[in-house]
């Protein structure tokens, strides 16, 4: 089992913990805030849950029926989490509009104060162990759990206000007020993971920081490496696709082309982990001598950092 694995079951384990604990003390008051709040923990344990699973499939080698292997089960799971999260924050929300109107009674005890205040700390410890290890291993799966662990430390918040406010004025608006807004932070966070997730599917370009990485590595090509053009990227899961062609000096057989180009792609996947590089390679455009002095590619660079060109 990876570190990726491993930190799934422990957001799973926890959230398990901590939902089971808000409900029963919800119970016990008639808490909305702290039901609510219940209610978004026994979320997480399903967001890890499916993340767990995308995280197991999204690790198999590629198959037959899956050649470009599985990363994109990571995206997919985060659009499902994300559009069942929809639902849920907008059950909260119309659940607090209706007690209001009915106005039922709330009882706290010392349970919900104490229940909340450990949920706010649990939940910012989960947050900070899969944010490291979604940004370690790059999974935008537990990088989108990460940031819903994240909101909850939003969530919980209002609800410890929602329970001193309360007890203090008497007024039971305020904890059906703070449920909504509990709902709100949940529908916030299911619109950012259902964004994350579609741009995985729809294959958007990798983050632009590696992008320019890739063309660092690229405008430091030298003889007898002559350009390139057609670069192009995406994502799939935690993994990263990018083919382009490579000009190189026509004098140069193909088993030399071959290796060259080889080496490049080597190069590409050592300073950026996770790659899968496809290279295409072609002749330069020009034709001139076979040395780093003649060639006509070099030239027309000295050229331009000159300002003849």
């Amino acid at each position: 089992m990876d570190i990726k694995q491993k930190a799934s079951l422990f957001a799973i384990a926890s959230a398990f913990i901590l939902a089971a604990s808000k409900f029963f003390v919800g119970q016990l008051s008639g808490s909305m805030a702290v039901a609510s709040s219940g209610l978004d923990s026994l979320l997480d344990v399903f967001m890890s849950a499916m993340n767990f699973w995308a995280i197991r499939t999204a690790a198999q080698p590629p198959d037959q029926f899956h050649q470009y292997g599985h990363g994109k089960a990571e995206n997919l799971a985060a659009v499902f989490q994300s559009v069942v999260i929809i639902f849920t924050g907008s059950w909260i929300i119309y659940q607090a509009g209706q007690k209001y109107f009915l106005e039922a009674a709330i009882r706290y005890s010392r349970l919900d104060l104490g229940v909340m205040v450990l949920s706010l700390v649990f939940s910012f410890f989960i947050s900070r162990v899969l944010g490291r290890v979604g940004r370690k291993t790059e999974s935008s799966a537990l990088q989108a759990d990460a940031l819903h662990y994240t909101s909850d430390l939003y969530s919980n918040s209002a609800a410890i206000l929602a329970i001193i406010i309360t007890h203090y004025t008497g007024r039971m608006a305020f904890d059906l007020l703070f449920a909504a807004v509990v709902g709100l932070i949940i529908l916030f966070s299911a619109l950012q993971i259902l964004k994350s997730g579609l741009f995985g599917l729809m294959d958007t370009r990798i983050p632009e920081p590696l992008e320019r990485q890739i063309l660092d590595i690229l405008g430091q090509l030298s003889f007898p490496y002559a350009g390139y053009h057609k670069l192009r990227t995406r994502l799939s899961g935690n993994r990263k696709y990018l083919d382009f062609h490579l000009f190189i000096c026509r004098k140069l057989n193909i088993d030399e082309a071959h290796a060259h180009t080889e080496k490049m792609e080597d190069k590409i996947s050592e300073q950026i982990p996770n790659t899968d590089v496809l290279i295409h390679t072609e002749p330069c455009p020009y034709t001139c001598e076979l040395t780093d002095l003649t060639c006509c590619v070099k030239k027309i660079e000295i050229g331009i950092s000159k300002g003849r060109v």
